[in-house]
C-alpha cells in the first residue's frame, strides 16, 4: 500500500514540525489532569503521578481481608492474548485499560465489569512489525473543557485522544492521517515530529508513507507504556526493537515529545542523544551519535505537577552488550532525565549506568514522594533498577540524597569495546539483592550438589556486578562471564516498587537472577534475523547466553536462595528495614527427589510479583507455601508480617489497583487473559 500526496513528502514534514511547534494561546488553562479531582479514583496506570501504586481507601484492611470476594471478572479473550501488564486506570466512574495485540481501548463499567465501548487503530505495516504490540500498559487520562479524555500510543506510534464517555476520537484534535480507516480527528501521527530534525531522515531520498513508517534500514520506532498527561502536555515517550535482537549500528534515537492536550499540537521534543551544543554530546566520540539509536523511554514516567517537571527513565543505546561502535558514556543511556513538562528543557539528569552493555534498561517508572533526611524536608524522587540498586534524587535539583561514589570496575576483553573505567554507585540505600556472584553465592543444600555447582561455575568467569560480557572466542576456553543481577535480575517490568507517602517507606520485589551472555561477530548473529533494522552490520553481537541464568545442579538454580524477595527502604534515613522471601517454595524444588528429607526454608517464588500499599497493609501477590497456588498477600508494613490471604485465580504480575465507585472499595488484580474485581459482600 502507497499513498503519494504532500504528507508524504520531506519538505511538508519539516513544516508540519515547525506549524504543530507554535504555542497555542491559553491552550492549558480548560485541562484538569489533578488527581485530587476525584477522591477515590485512579488517575494514573501508577495510581498517581508520583506512580507511588498507592490508595487512601481504607474500606478493606485486615479485619475483613478474608471476606473479600470476587465480585465480577473481565476476560479479554476477544481481543487476543494479553500478558497482565496493563493497569486499569479509574476516572470519571469508568474503568479504562487496554487488551489485545492491537492495543484496542476498552471502557468497563466498574460496578459490574462489563464492556462499555471499544476503540482499535486500523491495520498498518508498522503495527504488524512492532514486537511491543501485546505489552501495552494502559492508558493516560485527563479532563478537558469539562470531558474526560483517553490518551493512547499504539504499536505503530500514533497518539489518540478519545472521548471518555463515547470512545469516538476527539474532534478538532490532532492532525488527519491520510490513510484509509483512520479518523480525520483526534489523531496525531508521531513520525514526522520524531523524524523532522534528524539527519539520516533528511538524507533520506525516498517519500515518508505512513503507512509504513520508517524505513527498516534506518531503524523502528514502537510504544509499550501509556503517555503521561502533566499541566496541559501529553508527554510521550516509545520503544525501540530489542537491543539482543540488533546487529546493525543504525537506529532512530528515541526523542521525547510533548503535545498540547487540548489541541494536539505539537509543543517540544527532547534529543536522547544529544546533538552538537547539547549538553552530553561530548559523551558521545567518533561521531556515534549521527547514527546510535534507541535511549528510548519504554517505561512508564512519573511527573511533579505542581513543579512542572516529568522524570523520564530510559534504556541503553542500540545494539545490547556490544558498544565498541558506540565509544563514551553515551548520554542519556541508562539515564534518568527531568524535563520542563511546559518547554521540554532538561532541568537535570543522572547516568545510572556508563556506556551500558548489560541491559540494564530502567524497567520501572520512577517514584515521587517527600521525605525527611536529617530534620530537612526533601521532595524525592526513587529510581528502582535490574541492578537492585534504589537511586534516591531531589527531584526539583537531581542532587543525590546520599553521596555517589565512582568506582572502579572490570573492563572488556572484546577486541574494540571501551567500557568507562568506573561506575556509580550510591552510599545509601545498600543493594536490596545479590551484588556479584562468587563461589560463596553458590546452592550448597548438599555437598553433592555443591560440588556440581562448582564444576557447572568452573566454565564460566564469575565476578562483580558489572562483570562484562566475554567473546565466543576468549583465550581461556569459557562458556561466558557471569553478572549478577542480570537482565531478568533484581527489579523488573513484572514487579514495580510501591511506596508510602505518609510514611516515606520504599517497597521493592528483586528477584536473584544471574544472567550471562556470550558476544560472537555481528555477521553470525544477523544471518539468524529474518528483517535486521539498519545497513552496517557491528563487528559483534550477542549470541550464546540466556537472560534466565546458567542452570544449575540437577535442575536446581545455580544460586543460593531466595530466588526472589521484598524488601521495605526507609528512605528518610535510607536503611533496610526488612526483608522477606517473595512467596513459598515452588513445588519443583520441594519435590526433588535430591532435597528429600531436608528441611528446606522459604526459598521465595523464582519471579516478581505485583504490590500495592494501603493505608494499613502491603499488598502483594505470589505462589503460596504448597509452591503452586496462587494468592493475594497482606502484609504489615512495618514488620513483612503476613496478616491476611487470599486464593486468587491466577497468579496475579505486573500490578493491581483500586478505586471506590457508588461507595464499594475495590481492588482490581491483573490476572493471566482477565481482570478480576475483588470487593466486600
Amino acid at each position: 500500500m502507497v499513498i503519494f500526496d504532500p504528507w508524504r513528502s520531506k519538505a511538508f514534514v519539516v513544516a508540519l514540525g515547525v506549524l504543530l511547534a507554535a504555542p497555542v494561546s491559553g491552550a492549558t488553562q480548560h485541562v484538569n489532569d489533578r488527581p485530587e479531582a476525584e477522591p477515590g479514583g485512579w488517575h494514573y496506570i501508577g495510581g498517581d503521578a508520583g506512580h507511588t501504586r498507592s490508595t487512601p481507601l481504607n474500606q478493606i484492611d485486615a479485619s475483613n481481608f478474608d471476606d473479600l470476594q470476587e465480585e465480577w471478572t473481565w476476560s479479554n479473550a476477544s481481543f487476543g492474548p494479553t500478558p497482565p501488564r496493563s493497569t486499569p486506570v479509574y476516572a470519571g466512574g469508568k474503568l479504562f485499560t487496554v487488551a489485545g495485540p492491537r492495543r484496542h481501548v476498552v471502557a468497563l463499567d466498574p460496578a459490574t465489569g462489563q464492556t462499555l465501548w471499544t476503540f482499535s487503530e486500523p491495520n498498518t505495516f508498522r503495527w504488524e512489525y512492532s514486537m511491543r504490540a501485546s505489552w501495552g500498559k494502559g492508558i493516560a487520562y485527563a479532563e478537558v473543557d469539562g470531558r474526560g479524555v483517553v490518551y493512547i500510543t499504539t504499536p505503530a506510534f500514533f497518539l489518540h485522544a478519545l472521548d471518555a464517555e463515547t470512545g469516538r476520537p476527539l474532534e478538532n484534535w490532532g492532525t488527519p492521517v491520510p490513510l484509509e480507516g483512520f479518523p480525520q480527528t483526534g489523531v496525531v501521527d508521531l513520525l514526522p515530529d520524531l523524524l523532522a530534525d534528524w539527519g539520516p531522515w533528511l538524507e533520506w531520498d525516498e517519500p515518508y508513507d505512513p503507512y509504513y513508517g520508517i524505513p527498516l534500514e534506518l531503524g523502528y520506532i514502537t510504544s509499550s507504556s501509556p503517555p503521561i498527561v502533566v499541566n496541559g502536555t501529553v508527554v510521550v515517550g516509545n520503544s525501540a526493537e530489542q537491543g539482543y535482537n540488533q546487529t546493525r549500528v543504525e537506529n532512530v534515537p528515541g526523542d521525547i515529545l510533548g503535545y498540547d492536550a487540548r489541541t494536539g499540537a505539537h509543543k517540544w521534543k527532547f534529543h536522547v542523544i544529544p546533538r552538537p551544543g547539547e549538553v552530553g554530546h561530548e559523551t558521545w566520540e567518533s561521531d556515534a551519535w549521527q547514527y546510535t539509536g534507541d535511549v528510548s523511554s519504554w517505561a512508564p514516567m512519573s511527573a511533579d505537577p505542581e513543579r512542572g517537571i516529568v522524570y523520564i527513565p530510559t534504556n541503553p543505546p542500540t545494539i545490547d552488550f556490544y558498544g565498541g561502535f558506540r565509544a563514551g558514556d553515551g548520554l542519556f543511556g541508562t539515564s534518568l532525565i527531568a524535563l520542563d513538562v511546559e518547554t521540554g528543557e532538561r532541568v537535570w539528569h543522572f547516568q545510572m549506568v556508563h556506556h551500558d552493555v548489560w541491559n540494564y534498561d530502567t524497567s520501572t517508572a520512577p517514584i515521587l514522594m517527600d521525605v525527611t533526611v536529617d530534620g530537612e524536608r526533601i521532595p524525592g524522587v526513587f529510581q528502582a533498577t535490574k541492578q537492585a540498586i534504589l537511586w534516591s534524587f531531589n527531584r526539583e535539583t537531581g542532587e543525590p540524597i546520599w553521596p555517589v561514589e565512582e568506582r572502579p570496575v572490570p573492563q572488556s576483553e572484546v577486541p574494540g569495546e571501551q567500557l568507562s573505567p568506573t561506575q556509580p554507585f550510591p552510599t545509601k540505600p545498600a543493594p536490596y539483592d545479590l551484588h556479584g556472584f562468587t563461589v560463596d553465592d553458590l546452592i550448597d543444600f548438599t555437598p553433592s550438589l555443591r560440588e556440581e555447582a562448582l564444576e557447572i561455575a568452573s566454565d564460566y568467569r564469575l565476578g562483580p556486578i558489572f562483570n562484562p560480557p566475554l567473546h565466543r572466542d576468549n583465550p581461556e576456553g569459557l562458556r561466558g562471564s557471569i553478572w549478577c543481577p542480570g537482565e531478568l535480575g533484581g527489579t523488573n517490568i513484572p514487579g514495580p516498587p510501591v511506596a508510602d507517602p505518609e510514611t516515606g517507606i520504599i517497597y521493592t520485589v528483586s528477584r536473584t537472577n544471574c544472567g550471562w551472555r556470550t558476544i560472537v561477530p555481528g555477521v553470525d548473529r544477523d544471518e539468524l534475523l529474518e528483517r535486521p533494522t539498519g545497513t552496517a552490520i557491528a563487528d559483534f553481537a550477542v549470541g550464546m547466553g540466556t537472560p534466565g541464568g546458567v542452570p544449575g545442579p540437577q535442575g536446581l538454580p545455580l544460586e543460593k536462595p531466595p530466588y526472589s524477595r521484598i524488601t521495605a527502604i526507609d528512605l528518610n534515613t535510607g536503611e533496610h528495614l526488612w526483608s522477606i522471601p517473595n512467596g513459598g517454595t515452588p513445588r519443583f524444588i520441594q519435590e526433588h527427589p535430591a532435597l528429600q528429607g531436608l528441611d528446606i526454608p522459604p526459598t521465595g517464588n523464582l519471579g516478581h510479583s505485583a504490590m500495592m500499599v494501603t493505608p494499613t497493609m502491603l499488598l502483594h501477590t505470589a505462589i503460596g507455601d504448597d509452591g503452586v497456588t496462587p494468592f493475594l498477600y497482606a502484609l504489615d508494613k512495618a514488620t513483612g508480617e503476613r496478616l491476611a490471604s487470599r486464593e486468587t485465580s491466577g497468579l496475579v504480575m505486573y500490578g493491581m489497583m483500586s478505586y471506590m465507585h457508588e461507595g464499594r472499595q475495590r481492588i482490581v488484580l491483573q490476572a493471566p487473559g482477565q481482570l478480576v474485581a475483588l470487593s466486600l459482600p
